[in-house]
């Protein structure tokens, strides 16, 4: 049980870098295809490597003090007492992928879009709640990753559009 612990505090502190916050939300990409493509394997890989990405990159020689103080209050979050309210809250989490899959899947950009930002919303918000002034640390890379993700879905839905001949309709598939 030690060296299990021993992992979670090294992984910990690699997470304190913030090129694995930066990261992140870059998954949503790769997730959203294969959904797209109906591929569960492609999935699944997304998923875990977006649950090992913030071990990926070295521990920072020197942590932004908001963003130690933002990990601080999610270990504290996670290591602490579980409620029939926090677990309901963190299941959103799951959840949030699940539903994300679903739109794509069926290929509704609208639900895709609107899952998309509304997740990120909600992590905004829920950050905020929880972490205080310290949950600044997060906006730069929700932002940056929102901006990257929505723009990248925006081009490769106008491209579908294009080639089927139809300019595309964000709302096919819901219904």
């Amino acid at each position: 049980m030690e060296s299990l612990y021993d992992f979670l505090n090294w992984a910990w502190e690699r997470h304190h870098n913030p090129w694995s916050w930066y990261i992140r939300p870059l998954f949503v990409i790769p997730y959203c295809f294969f959904a797209y493509k109906k591929s569960l394997l492609g999935i699944v890989i997304t998923i875990l490597a977006v649950l090992s990405s913030m071990f990926w990159f070295p521990a920072p020689d020197v942590t932004d003090p908001r963003a130690a103080a933002f990990l601080d209050m999610e270990r504290q979050y996670i290591s602490g007492s579980w409620t029939l309210a926090k677990i309901a809250m963190t299941a959103m989490v799951p959840v949030w992928f699940a539903v994300l899959a679903w739109a794509f899947w069926q290929r509704s950009w609208l639900a895709g879009f609107l899952v998309i930002n509304i997740g990120a919303l909600l992590k905004v918000v829920w950050s905020f709640y929880f972490g205080g002034d310290s949950a600044l640390s997060i906006i730069p890379p929700v932002v940056l990753g929102a901006l990257i993700v929505n723009g990248v879905g925006f081009y490769v839905y106008r491209r579908i559009g294009q080639r089927s001949g139809t300019g595309g309709d964000l709302s096919a598939g819901i219904g």
